[in-house]
């Protein structure tokens, strides 16, 4: 860890009195309270990572006297990051930036599990089971599935973490037949899908922008309201069955899809 006396120079001399002067905090036509000035001014720093995940921040009485502002402002501007959890009080050390997971990016053109795409950027995924019972599809579901009302399907909802870190929530839809009797111990879906004689072959996803609500939140340990990107993928087998409906909430701040895109040789330039 790096020494206080250390970290607090640094602050002292680049960080913070370089962001009060790049971002205006004193300026007079500035509008707003100066403590939401403060903590946009501290968040920056984060998101850019000049204030790295697990270094200290300095305590509001030294703070206030370094900026020479008062000691409820510098409270309270806290108080705005640790409720966007950017920052995390630990007893008798102080406040500290809060962990958070680095981005993965993961392409469209190709066909991968949650599991094979974090593996194959070095990574440790891990899936925790929130639910999971035997149950009959919805009207919409049997329609996707193309199964029948009566038919069973099993739901599967899970949180999906990369090196211990939330990263996602999944609802699974999958019809019964298509999985073993060891439901308990699924860990992947497409390894399970293997172990019944079943490979997905291609799937259809729809993507759309959406606001965690509270609960998700939690889970995801992200503000409420937080930017998610929810997912639902249709997978199909080669016989052109389709063997899982899933939707998959992804955390905004840790998550990117990239598409490649060419000109068709028959465009007209």
């Amino acid at each position: 860890m790096v020494p206080y006396r250390f970290y607090l120079a640094i602050m002292e001399q680049v960080i913070l009195k370089e962001a009060i002067e790049l971002t205006g905090l004193r300026e007079q036509e500035r509008s707003g309270p100066l403590y939401k000035h403060l903590a946009s001014v501290l968040k920056k720093l984060i998101q850019q990572d000049v204030l790295p995940a697990g270094s200290a921040l300095p305590p509001e009485r030294e703070l206030a006297e370094m900026l020479d502002i008062g000691r409820v402002t510098v409270r309270s501007a806290y108080k705005i990051l640790a409720d966007q959890r950017l920052i995390e009080t630990r007893h008798g050390s102080g406040r500290f930036i809060a962990e958070r997971p680095a981005r993965i990016s993961q392409p469209l053109w190709k066909l991968t599990s949650f599991s094979q795409a974090i593996l194959a950027r070095g990574k440790q995924p891990e899936a925790k089971t929130l639910d999971i019972k035997i149950d009959y599809p919805s009207a919409d579901e049997a329609q996707i599935l193309q199964i029948e009302r009566s038919a069973q399907i099993v739901r599967l909802h899970r949180l999906r973490l990369v090196d211990q870190m939330p990263l996602a929530l999944e609802w699974a839809v999958v019809p019964r037949h298509y999985l073993g009797d060891e439901l308990d111990n699924i860990r992947s879906l497409y390894k399970a899908f293997m172990a019944q004689g079943y490979e997905p072959v291609r799937a259809q996803q729809r993507f759309q922008a959406v606001a965690l609500d509270t609960k998700n939140a939690q889970l995801l340990k992200t503000p409420p309201n937080a930017p998610a990107l929810l997912i639902e993928r249709v997978s199909y087998l080669a016989t052109g069955e389709v063997v899982e409906l899933t939707r998959t909430m992804y955390r905004g701040d840790a998550y990117d899809f990239v598409a490649e895109l060419s000109i068709d040789e028959h465009h007209d330039r």
